[in-house]
Order: structure tokens, then sequence, then C-alpha cells
């Protein structure tokens, strides 16, 4: 059980092919797992433990007959609860109404499945996805599981599916990025944590908060899983409308290209930015940049284009202004539990007219243009996902976004991101690292984490007290 615990889903979707592990034996480690520390991690929403189990045998039969459904073959996903998942409960992460049941799938729950994979259940997330904590004071906060003495934060928004992959409790997971929702935690939990680029992976049967930033992405253990779970989600679907109509190119197999990585060029963190950034980090961060030197990356520094210094609050903006437009019905009703934060950034989207919300997507436009020309002959920024670690959740305060400063401008400049384990401070807490690239350039970041991962190897690291 402990060698499963853990194990990349690549390497654990070849064990079932072979026949040298089945897919029910996996599914009832976790579920295990999930009894053992479910109830203090707080990760699961719902845990399909009848559903998973019927389709982990029947998936074992299809391997016995030599059939294989695609690369995920068996192998275990739990999703964020802002998916429809037929015939169960959505609830976004709120209390403010009863969960009402889906009566069909969201796309990437179709394609999870159709690619093989068992879902095992729904993850816990902030309150409609709106906060990069991970706090969720109405139906409460998952455990980051570094530090099972002192409750601290996990990131958020997709709280639950870092929390459950990082305990070993699924072996893939999925969570969406508005602000930086899946690069968050996956660094506050060292894991890895894709933010892929708008259009490439389908919407589709998901809750939206802010449509002009929402992507969905998988956080998985090792940047090679993160590749197949792209290769699998990707790809037009015409229910989406910012969906593209052209098929993705796989990426998969260009995480090993010949020529490697050396020769690329990186942004390394601007001086000036590297104020407030807590010195562990940082530390990790330099030392992991000279790792990349040491690959034959070129180091490059250039400050950051001046549109940048606003994107925290044309992206706030905008976040509160669609959020309210999408549930501002809702967050105006007195009497209903809300998470009072939550419901505060939602009412803020009140005030934003016509005439302010054009000029913020003016301001975007703008900022995209001045950062790819800055970007011109770079392939990558390397800058670190988190400012801080983890902290006790007794010392959020919610009104600062220090965990959004790295994350957010990706969003609202429609760029891709891969957050990548990169060391731990003084404390044992995960630091994380974020390969920044072009718009549909996820390939190039990638190849460049699984470059890094390889090198360092941070990624075999596992929480203390849960191997």
């Amino acid at each position: 059980m402990a060698s499963m615990t853990y194990a990349p889903l690549e390497q654990l979707a070849q064990a079932i092919a072979c026949g040298e592990l089945s897919s029910e034996a996996l599914l009832e480690s976790q579920l295990a797992r999930i009894a053992q520390h479910g109830g203090r991690l707080h990760a699961f929403t719902d845990v399909y433990a009848d559903e998973a189990r019927a389709a982990a045998r029947g998936l074992d039969q299809m391997a016995r007959a030599g059939i294989r459904l695609g690369p995920l073959h068996g192998v275990t996903v739990a999703v964020k609860d802002l998916f429809e998942v037929e015939g169960k409960p959505i609830a976004a992460g709120s209390k403010a109404r009863p969960p009402r049941t889906s009566t069909a799938s969201a796309a990437v729950v179709e394609r999870l499945r159709a690619a093989g994979a068992v879902v095992i259940g729904k993850t816990h997330t902030v309150e409609f996805a709106f906060g990069g904590w991970g706090t969720n004071a109405a139906v409460g906060t998952p455990w980051n599981p570094w530090d099972l003495r002192t409750h601290r934060t996990p990131g958020g928004s997709s709280s639950g599916s870092a929390v459950a992959l990082a305990a070993g409790l699924c072996t893939a997971s999925i969570g969406t990025d508005t602000g930086g929702s899946v690069r968050i935690p996956a660094g506050l939990c060292g894991v890895v944590g894709l933010k892929t680029t708008r259009g490439l992976i389908s919407r589709h049967g998901l809750i939206e908060l802010c449509p002009t930033h929402d992507t969905v992405g998988p956080l998985t253990r090792t940047v090679r899983d993160s590749a197949i779970l792209l290769d699998v989600l990707s790809g037009p679907d015409p229910r989406d409308a910012v969906s593209l109509p052209v098929p993705a190119r796989a990426v998969l197999p260009q995480l090993d290209a010949a020529r490697g990585v050396a020769g690329m060029r990186m942004w390394v963190l601007p001086e000036a930015e590297r104020v407030d950034v807590d010195p562990d980090v940082l530390a990790a961060c330099d030392e992991a940049v000279r790792v990349l030197e040491g690959l034959g990356l070129q180091r490059v520094e250039r400050t950051l284009p001046q549109s940048l210094a606003e994107s925290m609050r044309v992206a706030g903006s905008l976040m509160s202004a669609e959020g309210y437009a999408n549930l501002g019905t809702l967050f105006e009703q007195e009497g209903l539990e809300f998470d009072p934060h939550v419901r505060r950034r939602i009412l803020l989207g009140r005030d934003i007219g016509a005439a302010q919300y054009l000029h913020l997507l003016r301001l975007r436009e703008q900022a995209k243009a001045e950062m790819l020309a800055a970007m011109d002959g770079i392939d990558v920024c390397a800058f670190p996902t988190n400012a801080i670690a983890a902290i006790p959740l007794t010392e959020v305060d919610e009104l600062a976004t220090p965990l959004s400063r790295f994350g957010r401008f990706v969003n609202l400049l429609d760029l891709c991101a891969l957050a990548v384990p990169a060391g731990f401070t003084c404390q044992g807490l995960p630091v994380s690292l974020q390969f920044i690239a072009r718009p549909f350039d996820e390939a190039t970041a990638l190849r460049v984490g699984h470059a890094f991962e390889q090198a360092t190897r941070w990624y075999l690291a596992v929480p203390p007290g849960l191997g």
C-alpha cells in the first residue's frame, strides 16, 4: 500500500496495464487512507466509494482482456466541487442554498472517464472559488498535510484538490485557476499544478466565477503526469464558447526533446519584486535558478512592464464585476449563510458599471500586449509561485493577497504557467517555483519544469506522518 500511495500516475497506469497492479487494489488503498486521514484533512466533500469500486472492477476486467481505454486506465482522479458530475450533488463550497443534483457531467469529467480514470470523489473549494488562502468559513477549511500539528493554509481556491493529492488520497486531481487557484495550493502543498491557457480545456459543466480568467488545470505528482492529463483534457468543445476550434498538439512527446533545455532563456525575478518575499522562498528559488543555469538555461534580468503594477487591481476588479454578474442575485440575499469574505469580494462588483468594466478590459489588452513585447526573446519566466509558505490559519488576513502576487497577472494576460516543487523553508514547508510561458505554450513550461524536476527530485518528498 505504501508504494502506491505517492507513486506517479504514469507509473501506476503502466502497472495496471501490465497486470502488476489492479485498479481495485489501488482504489481500496486510497479509500483506506481517506477513512484514516480524511476526517482531519477535510479534503473531500463527497467520496464516490461504491461507484468507484464498480468502475475499478470493470476497468480491471477490461485490462485482463487486453483492453485499455487510455492513459488513465484504472487510476483515480478527484475533481473540485465546481464541476458537474451526473447524479451527484454540487455546492461550489457554499451553504447558501441546498446542493443540487447534476443532470449531466462536465466535459472534464467525460474526458477523464473516456481515458479510463476512476473519479473517486469531489474536493473542497473556497466558496465559489473566490479566494487564494484556501479558507472557507461556511463549510470548513482543508488542512495542509505538511504540518499535522498546526492548521495551516492549504491555498485556494482548489484547496481540497491539492490536499487530497499531497496526502496520497488520490492519484491526481483537477482544479480551476482564476488568479492562481491551481498554482497557489499546489505550491503550498508541495505538488505540481498547471495553469492552462484559457480555451485549451473545456469549461463546459463548470460553475463559473470570472469567464475572462477561469481556466481548468491538473494537480499531479510529477510534470509528466501533468502533461498526460493535459493531453487527455485539452481539445475543442463546441459547448464552451471560448474553446479552441482546433485540436491541441500532444505535449507529452515534447518533454524529452532531443535538444533539451540548453540555450533557452529564462527571465528571473527582478530585484524590485523581491521586496516582501519570504527569505526562505527567495533562497530556494535562487538555488532553483542556479540549477537551471547548470542545465544550460540563460539567465535574463529585466524589469516588469509598468502596466503590471496595476495588474492586481485590474484583475481583482474584473473578478468582482464578473463574479457579481454571475452570482450577485444569490449574494444579495439576506439571511443566507455565506463566507463573509467571499460575499464582500462578490458585492464589490455591484458598483462596477459598464463603462468601468469596458475600461478594465482595455487595460487588460494593453497589459497583454506590453507583457508579450517584454517577453520577446524569452522562453520562460522563472518566478516564485507564492511569496510566502503556508501560514497558520490564525494569522490569515483576508484583506491581504500575498499568495496572488505572482499568479494573478498570469490569468489577466492569458499566459500559462506550471508550479513545481522547489525546496523547503527552515520549518519544513514546501516552496514552489513557477515557469510562466506565452499563451498556448504549455509545452515549453512543461519541458523546462520536467528538466528541473529531474535535476532536483523535490517531487519525491512526502508530508511527514502521512507516509
